[in-house]
């Protein structure tokens, strides 16, 4: 069964203390558990880095070895042209998440380049916002027949 990545980008390792009032104060730790639970049996890699070239390369693997991805790439989301085209030659579904709605904010955290690869984009839900996109990525899944 191929596997699900869950791809993290900058300065989210610091949840639960990084502006609790627009991140909430759930910590990456307790999302990796939601997310885990969330999928059940179905195989997960849950990864967070704050450097461009780990997501890049992550998500060049989830191409050989992933059924979906889930990402929710912070601040890179506005600037990263490499992983928009990593994202590009991903063949399976893709959620792009965003902790805060995005659309809500001052640019520049308003208008992602990430979305242009994206199957489906979940905003504005919290740490939740990670639960619903593994739910559904699995559903985009199972329903291609992975």
């Amino acid at each position: 069964m191929l596997r699900v990545a869950v791809i993290s980008g900058p300065n989210l390792d610091r949840l639960g203390t990084r502006e609790p009032a627009i991140y909430g104060t759930t910590t990456l730790r307790d999302i990796e558990a939601m997310c885990r639970a969330a999928a059940g049996n179905h195989p997960i890699v849950f990864r967070q880095s704050n450097a461009e070239f780990d997501l890049v390369n992550w998500i060049q693997e989830a191409i050989d070895e992933g059924a979906g991805i889930v990402i929710n790439p912070a601040g890179l989301s506005f600037t990263s042209v490499p992983i928009l085209d990593a994202l590009r030659m991903f063949p399976g579904p893709i959620v792009e998440l965003h902790i805060s709605n995005i659309h809500r904010r001052p640019p520049p955290h308003r208008d992602s380049l990430i979305s242009h690869a994206a199957t489906g984009v979940i905003c504005g839900l919290g740490a939740e916002g990670y639960r619903s996109a593994v739910e559904a990525i699995l559903r985009m899944i199972h329903a291609k027949g992975a």
